[in-house]
């Protein structure tokens, strides 16, 4: 059953003053502007409640979102995800071995056919060179590009599955998820990339962020939303999500 605004406030929230809203969002609610789906903005605008999203993150990803209350807040919020200022740390369980301790993926974006995200480049165009997967600009499709970048860290290795943190410094709509399924490591129960079956939601999670916040006292927000017990589902019963997420910590720390 679809929660009230006053059930998500009471259970998400990880941070609010008079400017902003923190929420640990659940998996399978979207933010805004979701066609025949009831949305975050939608539940609070119900129970009178006017929020302005400083940033999105999918319907089907977990964790920290970031919606502004104040108006003259939301400006100086979403252009630092613009200018690629804000921090951001996420989590994910992902299909497949053979990940380096640390990797970057350099690989462009681009909307194809049905408004799909996808590299703009063939498949067979995708290089990598140690801990980097790329594309010569050579091979790039004939359509427009967005340059994009990911960086991630493999905090554990569990036979054929890997926990990562992820940084990503470009903001693509999709990116995280075309990024690793494109490169052969599709995050588990992604209902675009993952054919495997079997997982009730889609392993990825927004974990921290960072932003400046001109309003407070330092002029900073450093927000944290842990995982439910659900993203950890896939790894087995011996596995310690407080290490891992300490060892997220190291990889990416919230400087």
């Amino acid at each position: 059953m679809q929660k009230d605004w006053s059930q998500v406030r009471a259970e998400c929230t990880v941070y609010a003053d008079d400017a902003v809203l923190a929420l640990n969002k659940p998996a399978g609610i979207s933010v805004t502007g979701e066609r025949h789906d009831t949305d975050l903005v939608e539940l609070a605008a119900a129970a009178g409640t006017r929020l302005y999203p400083v940033h999105r993150i999918d319907k089907v990803t977990s964790g920290l979102v970031l919606l502004a209350t104040d108006l003259a807040a939301h400006g100086p919020l979403t252009r630092q995800f613009t200018k690629q200022t804000a921090a951001k740390t996420y989590l994910a369980v992902v299909h497949g071995d053979g990940l380096p301790d640390t990797g970057v993926v350099e690989l462009p974006l681009s909307v194809g056919r049905k408004n799909r995200v996808r590299i703009a480049a063939p498949r067979e165009a995708i290089r990598r060179d140690g801990d980097r997967w790329f594309a010569d600009e050579a091979d790039l499709l004939p359509t427009k590009n967005y340059p994009s970048r990911t960086e991630f860290a493999t905090l554990a290795r569990f036979g054929d599955r890997a926990v990562l943190a992820l940084r990503p410094v470009t903001g693509r709509r999709h990116q995280l998820r075309v990024h690793l399924a494109w490169i052969g490591h599709a995050i588990l129960g992604d209902p675009l990339f993952d054919r495997t079956g079997g997982f009730a939601r889609t392993h990825l999670h927004s974990w921290r962020l960072r932003l400046d916040a001109g309003w407070r006292t330092p002029p900073e927000l450093a927000l944290a939303a842990e995982p439910g017990a659900d993203f950890w589902t896939p790894l087995p019963e011996d596995a310690d999500p407080a290490a891992l997420l300490a060892a997220a910590g190291r990889a990416f720390p919230d400087r």
